[in-house]
């Protein structure tokens, strides 16, 4: 059975990172931003890691940003129709991979996003086509990435998990993956045997986890426990190799009790199964 780790997610804010350290967590994620992409904010980018790494941390991940300019940093997005999106997605991952090649960490590039693929995916003649497009583009940041890059799965009609063949897809190209188990709880609308079976076709490329709970309805990320995910069948099914976080919704960004309570309720699971 996987060890499960303390994983605990910051953006590069200082008293995000003071507070996070405090608990001595084995796993750090930066959730970054567009603003960490000037000459200045790569700089404290950099320093941030820094600290991380002189506080014990060896197991880092890069996050990489959400949104530029309002828009999602939606992989499906074509060149020719947003430059300035495209031009930002590209520099940010290429940015990122120099840190991680620099520095000994990983990238976290999501597949794709839910909130404006609908938007995204108007410029394509047919989800097929957008589908082979998203391929192309995550064969392009694999290549570059290598043993540096992992993608996480969406709650979009792109790039998500649980469903047979297009797992199997997935599982040919390689690509080193993120689970985030409310995404695939939330696609599935809170079908637990579709989650188990997707963390079971998918383990073997599994490298990190997001461990999130969720009602199975909207995208809520919700603290372990308070959701309807079960965690007593969910933890057998971790790969043993991979790492952790605990991505929770917080109340107050500079404490990080919900994504620990998650820990030490897992943890807790954890003990139990082992008397």
């Amino acid at each position: 059975m996987k060890k499960i780790d303390l994983g605990l997610k910051a953006g590069t804010d200082p008293k995000q990172i003071t507070d996070r350290l405090q608990y001595a967590p084995e796993v750090f994620e930066f959730y970054t931003a567009e603003t960490d992409f000037t000459k200045d904010g790569l700089k404290r980018l950099a320093e941030a890691i820094e600290q991380v790494k002189d506080a014990g941390i060896s197991q880092i991940i890069l996050h990489h940003p959400m949104r530029y300019h309002g828009d999602f940093t939606e992989l499906l997005t074509l060149e020719q129709k947003m430059p300035e999106l495209y031009r930002f997605i590209e520099q940010s991952t290429l940015d990122l991979l120099q840190l991680a090649y620099d520095k000994e960490l990983q990238v976290l590039v999501h597949g794709s996003y839910s909130r404006q693929t609908a938007l995204f995916l108007a410029q394509f003649d047919s989800l097929e086509k957008a589908t082979a497009y998203s391929f192309k583009r995550l064969d392009h940041f694999h290549e570059l990435g290598k043993e540096h890059i992992m993608f996480e799965n969406s709650i979009s009609p792109i790039f998500y998990y649980g469903e047979s063949a297009l797992d199997e897809q997935i599982l040919a190209h390689d690509y080193r993956l993120a689970f985030d188990t409310s995404h695939c709880f939330i696609k599935w609308q809170g079908s637990e045997p579709k989650l188990l079976e997707a963390l079971t076709r998918l383990r073997s490329k599994i490298v990190h986890y997001h461990l999130v709970d969720s009602l199975g309805e909207v995208h809520d990320s919700l603290e372990l426990g308070k959701g309807k995910i079960d965690w007593n069948a969910v933890l057998p099914l971790l790969n043993e190799q991979a790492t952790n976080i605990f991505e929770i919704v917080l109340q107050d960004q500079t404490d990080a009790k919900e994504q620990v309570a998650s820990y030490e309720y897992l943890k807790q699971i954890e003990q139990n199964s082992k008397l």
